[in-house]
């Protein structure tokens, strides 16, 4: 627990003084520091100088209690603004969607919900007729003041609806389990360090600003002044917020922390402690028993429950399938996460059908896990149809919130995960390759559950595993996943026009024309062109919408007709691994996700 919490820590510490908190410090600095600063100078004045109260010592003294204690919320100001933010980004991460889904409202209410909070704070210190209409609902309070200048509380409260930290493994961590509803005390314990360790460079910040108030002298003199500058950033973050401006700040901003977020997220210890992508719970916590691709059977622990599907496949009616069902029946089971445009699963799905066709009848049980990577992958209809395309037979579960997928702690398309007649995991192998390993551990455990069993001969299929180092990684052309961009200007969402550089680096994509950036993909109406250069023998590329793509690989331009559901589409394939360039040009109403090599 100590470790987990120095852990969570770390990682809030690092986020904290990192390029994403900047768009929130104009924010914090006016409305957390100094802000509370213009109010502490305000009361020591008052208390030096009693006004037209007279002699009246009972009176005096009241008086100057109620200063006092006026002058002791102005000072607690910065602490209440960043205990509002910790405390609503932690109870938003881990139980917000949850909440949400039970109540059926959209996941992204909350931080609209944050930024009309900013808003209306922002009008009321512009305008301090509206602050007084923001008053009267809770005018039912005795003695309370709930008003804009004071309410540091609800202010981090809205900041932390809408504060978005950088990500990192411990933030996947945490967010991953809150929106699958997998909370422990562990998962508390991560969240609440991280916003710990997130704040104290905030709160040093709000503290600055304070002090910066009570030593400069116009800030005294200009008190109606920084209410309305607090309240003009406010707004502005707002509206920022809305048009995703601060995401185009952080991009523009070096990333000063990516050494130290790299040692960080690469330390063994925190590996450890986050393996698998996902949080430890009584299900999946001896998993760490065994090393992925250990050639050697091994003891894992109990199988964690497959969980939280939203539609099972290849199943008589859509019946689930249960694990603990399968070992009364002594069966051993083969569970694959994969998604069907990922070519890694593309490529490692053959050996996976292959399986199920030889040994089926031997008592093997495969059970497809298909966890989406893009929006489009959580369609029914889409997975259905790859199911076809591929020949899968064997039971497919829609994994699109993940559960399953983080209650086995996963973190990779494709990955396996063998589980013997007894219900324990025994074998675990992330990614492609290592299938004859694999097959010979599928033999072993039939042959342990049952001695007689007859079995088939080895299958043949072959392993179009590339060499390590050998391709292009996998190209993700969506701008959150960017990561080999070879183009100048900046790559975010939204229309942009790109020109493609004078020289361009290996293993890199440009863009030239106009495009359209989303989340997911990108898009051109005009007939936007991608130069690719790349290393390898084959090059497919995910594409949805309909239309007409041309591609060009040195030997003559060539026409694709994209329609139906997204998927994978050749583009290139030679009978080695080279090095070269292609160019692809988009027809209006195609849509391209990513370029994955072979």
């Amino acid at each position: 627990m100590i470790s987990l919490g120095l852990i969570g820590f770390l990682g809030g510490l690092i986020t904290g003084i990192s390029p994403c908190i900047l768009p929130v410090l104009p924010v914090i600095f006016f409305s957390g520091g100094v802000q509370g600063a213009r109010s502490d100078e305000e009361m020591q004045a008052e208390a030096q100088d009693p006004g037209a109260d007279g002699p009246d010592e009972g009176a005096l003294k009241t008086r100057v209690k109620s200063e006092q204690k006026t002058k002791r919320r102005a000072s607690a100001r910065p602490y209440l603004v960043i205990l509002g933010l910790v405390t609503s980004f932690s109870v938003f991460t881990l139980l917000g969607s949850l909440l949400l889904s039970l109540l059926g409202l959209p996941q992204d209410v909350l931080r609209w919900a944050g930024i009309i909070v900013l808003v209306l704070i922002g009008i009321g210190l512009i305008v301090p007729k509206f602050e007084h209409l923001l008053e009267k609902p809770f005018s039912w309070i005795p003695q309370k003041q709930v008003n804009t200048d004071r309410g540091g509380f609800l202010l981090g409260v809205a900041l932390g609806a809408v504060y978005v930290p950088c990500a990192g493994p411990v933030l996947a961590a945490i967010t991953v389990a809150g929106s699958t509803g997998q909370i422990g005390i562990e998962t508390v314990i991560l969240t609440v360090t991280f916003g710990i360790g997130a704040a104290i460079p905030l709160l040093i910040f709000a503290l600055a600003g304070r002090r910066v108030g009570e030593r400069v002298k116009s800030f005294r003199k200009h008190q109606r002044g920084i209410r309305i500058t607090a309240g003009v950033v406010m707004i502005a973050l707002a509206i920022g917020l809305v048009f995703n401006l601060p995401q185009i700040l952080q991009r523009l901003v070096p990333d000063y922390t990516a050494g130290l977020q790299e040692q960080f997220n690469s330390n063994e210890q925190v590996e450890e402690a986050l393996a698998f992508g996902g949080l430890v719970n009584e299900q999946n916590e001896q998993l760490t028993n065994c090393t992925p691709g250990d050639p050697e059977l091994g003891d894992c622990g109990p199988a964690p429950e497959i969980l939280d599907i939203q539609e099972w496949m290849n199943t008589p009616n859509g019946e689930e399938v249960q694990l603990a069902a399968q070992a009364a029946e002594g069966k051993v089971v083969l569970i694959d996460f994969w998604a069907y445009s990922c070519i890694n699963c593309i490529r490692s799905i053959p050996h996976v059908t292959a399986w199920d066709q030889a040994y089926k009848d031997a008592g093997l049980q495969v059970i497809g896990i298909h966890s989406p990577e893009y929006a489009f992958e959580k369609e029914a209809s889409n997975v259905s149809n790859a199911i076809d395309e591929f020949g899968i037979e064997y039971p497919v579960a829609l994994d699109n919130n993940l559960g399953t997928w983080t209650n086995y702690r996963n973190r990779y398309w494709p990955a396996h995960y063998l589980i013997d007649a007894n219900g324990t995991v025994r074998a675990i192998h992330f990614g492609e390759g290592g299938y004859a390993e694999t097959e010979a551990q599928i033999r072993d455990l039939l042959k342990e559950a049952n001695p007689d069993v007859q079995l088939p001969g080895e299958t043949d299929t072959s392993d179009t595993t590339p060499e390590l180092g050998s391709t292009t990684p996998e190209t993700y052309l969506m701008p959150t996943k960017v990561v080999n961009y070879a183009g100048e200007g900046d790559y975010g969402q939204g229309d942009r026009s790109f020109t493609f550089p004078a020289q361009q680096q290996q293993d890199t994509f440009a863009l030239e024309g106009d495009f359209n950036l989303d989340s997911q993909g990108i898009r051109s109406d005009d007939e936007g062109k991608i130069k690719l250069s790349y290393t390898a023998s084959t090059i497919r590329m995910v594409l949805g919408g309909s239309g007409t793509v041309t591609v060009d690989d040195g030997t003559g331009p060539r026409e694709i007709q994209v329609e139906g559901n997204p998927g994978s589409y050749l583009l290139f394939e030679g009978d080695e691994s080279k090095q070269g360039e292609l160019t692809v040009t988009l027809g209006g109403g195609v849509d391209a996700y990513s370029f994955t090599f072979g």
